[in-house]
């Protein structure tokens, strides 16, 4: 368990915060309760050590010896132009947040369809808290052992909501850009997300997670997510921010009857960045696709920590995620299969790659299946080596410069992964992330 001097800066600015009353829904007694209980939770766990199995090979020392200050909206200054995007003009919608705080004037989220809402975590609140009360905690309750989620719960105040009424569909992409901006003093900001995609809808949300300048930062964000029968959500992210940022997330998600969820994940920044996701397919003929990849270089580390729950018969899943690191960068997939007792006819799939371009550089896989069922198709395979020797001859007896090779087997490598997103224009703007990513590599 960490010191109670690295707790004790957040417990004080989340009683400094509900002495002022200025987190947002603070007169709500639901909120009040959750906020309270996760402040309390915080400090009876402690960030999370090596000694706590899915923390086994991520250790958070250098963030516990950090002091962070609590990001507010004036240490966050801003102009239009310099709010990149990275999917452009084929996003159809834009909402932008500063260190997880939303700002107005700086998105563009157009003219949704009927059925379709977008708004900030914060001004959702106010609108309609009766329907966030009945959504918040609510797939993730139960996770008392998760520390960095429950420090969430106690500081949140902002995020993004997205919401989608039965039958309706968003035909362009949805993109939420969330940059980080520190200049003289370390900041962590908390955002909480809530996706909810009522039955038979559809979207496809792109995230974007990027810093302006190199300042220290640590985003701990969680989301739940809620995708219901026969719906189907295309959820794809991008993390590149500094490699002073630290980037926490957790999602916690459920998938209903013939419901998709489609994730795909890009890690190229952070000097600290642990995705954790935790998947549960509660209706029949639920299918989840979890996938990533991940590049590190320096002492970059990113961590990508899965469990998919199979609760009925008939559902599948497809996991792969893929990694190239040089230098001493160090990348690490836990993922877990859990098939219940009736979850028969389950079809899980998951497989770990990684690429070492350097001889210090280093990957920690753990994949597992938990199978209590006897009618199942499962498998799982995790490999990690340097590139085929063979085949980089073979481009070099092509007369391709080995630089060049060398450059064509990692894009072609991960490319097989990025191929598995619904949107050719998505894999284009994913692979272009990691071509700039190869250009400025020592490899």
């Amino acid at each position: 368990m960490a010191s109670e001097s690295a707790l004790q800066p957040f417990t004080e600015q989340y009683q400094a915060l509900v002495n002022a009353q200025a987190l947002p829904g603070h007169a709500l007694p639901w909120l009040q309760n959750l906020r309270e209980e996760g402040i309390r939770r915080f400090n009876e766990l402690g960030f999370p050590t090596p000694k706590v199995e899915s923390w086994k090979y991520t250790n958070l020392r250098a963030l516990e010896r950090t002091v962070f200050h609590p990001a507010t909206e004036h240490t966050a200054g801003v102009s239009i132009d310099s709010v990149p995007s990275l999917i452009g003009e084929k996003a159809g919608h834009r909402a932008v947040f500063v260190n997880g705080r939303f700002r107005d004037e700086l998105s563009n989220l157009g003219t949704l369809p009927k059925g379709a809402e977008v708004m900030s975590f914060a001004e959702a609140l106010k609108r309609d808290p009766q329907f966030l009360g009945s959504r918040v905690d609510q797939i993730a309750k139960g996770q008392e052992d998760q520390p960095l989620y429950q420090l969430n719960s106690a500081l949140m105040q902002d995020g993004l909501v997205l919401r989608v009424r039965e039958g309706a569909k968003i035909e362009h992409p949805i993109e939420a850009v969330f940059l980080s901006l520190a200049e003289d003093e370390p900041l962590a900001f908390h955002p909480r997300h809530l996706i909810v995609m009522e039955n038979g809808s559809e979207a496809t949300l792109v995230e974007y997670h990027v810093s302006l300048g190199d300042g220290t930062t640590f985003a701990n964000a969680a989301t739940e997510i809620d995708v219901g029968d026969g719906a189907r959500l295309h959820h794809y992210k991008l993390q590149n921010e500094s490699d002073k940022a630290f980037h926490v997330h957790t999602l916690h998600g459920r998938v209903g009857e013939k419901a998709l969820y489609d994730g795909f994940g890009l890690s190229i920044g952070s000097k600290l960045s642990r995705n954790e996701l935790s998947l549960r397919l509660e209706g029949s003929f639920a299918d989840a696709r979890v996938n990533g990849s991940y590049l590190m270089r320096g002492k970059q580390h990113c961590d990508n920590t899965t469990l998919i729950e199979h609760c009925v018969p008939d559902t599948s899943c497809c996991e792969i995620f893929k990694g190239a690191l040089t230098d001493k960068g160090r990348g690490v997939f836990q993922g877990k299969l859990h098939v219940h007792p009736d979850a028969q006819r389950t079809d899980g799939y998951q497989l770990s790659r990684a690429l070492l371009l350097s001889d210090e550089a280093e990957v920690d896989a753990k994949p597992e299946l938990e199978i209590y069922a006897d009618d199942v198709k499962c498998s799982h395979g995790s490999t990690a080596g340097s590139l085929d020797e063979t085949a980089l001859f073979y481009l070099r007896s092509r007369g391709i410069p080995y630089a060049a090779a060398r450059r064509l087997l990692v894009e072609s490598f991960l490319g097989e992964v990025v191929e598995q997103m619904i949107s050719e224009d998505l894999q284009g703007a994913f692979m272009e992330r990691i071509s700039e990513w190869l250009d400025r590599s020592t490899t």
